[in-house]
């Protein structure tokens, strides 16, 4: 087998592939497995806001305080402005909560289902009643036309 590694040219935005790399293979839990997280931009925002400004604010004093530091190598040399953090510590803190986020959607979204299939005897009933926001449907059927056993009904073009 050869050599895996990425040309030395590249070594200063490895970190930051990785990154990108990470938010492309979790992409799919989002589109696929319905985890809802890119779909509620201020829930997301509100997860994230805590998580950013508490480790970057360690972060910092970390570097200032002499307790870490980055290799120039593996890092691009752009720091958060107004910080000695780099770009990529910024982004970490992005990216690993989203895909955590959307894990933790997916696997939610999945159990639901597989309650609702157990429950119906059938795939096909269980994905009918597994509403379009990734919840079950509490019981009632939803129907294609988007109208329930309760009598709700929406507008064909409504989804």
């Amino acid at each position: 087998m050869g050599d895996m590694s990425l040309p030395a040219s590249w070594d200063p935005y490895q970190y930051l592939l990785l990154m990108g790399g990470c938010l492309l293979i979790t992409l799919p839990l989002e589109l696929v497995l319905r985890a809802r997280v890119y779909s509620r931009p201020r829930r997301l925002l509100a997860a994230l806001l805590p998580v950013i400004v508490l480790f970057s604010a360690w972060d910092i004093v970390g570097i200032v305080r002499d307790h870490w530091s980055y290799s120039p190598r593996f890092t691009s040399g752009w720091d958060v402005p107004l910080t000695p953090m780099p770009i990529e510590e910024l982004v970490f803190f992005v990216v690993i909560p989203i895909c955590g986020l959307l894990t933790y959607g997916a696997v939610g979204f999945c159990l639901r289902l597989l309650a609702a299939w157990r429950s119906s005897g059938s795939a096909r009933s269980a994905l009918a009643r597994v509403d379009s926001d990734g919840r079950a449907g509490e019981g009632r059927h939803v129907a294609a036309d988007g109208s329930s056993a309760r009598g709700d009904h929406r507008p064909s073009g409504e989804v």
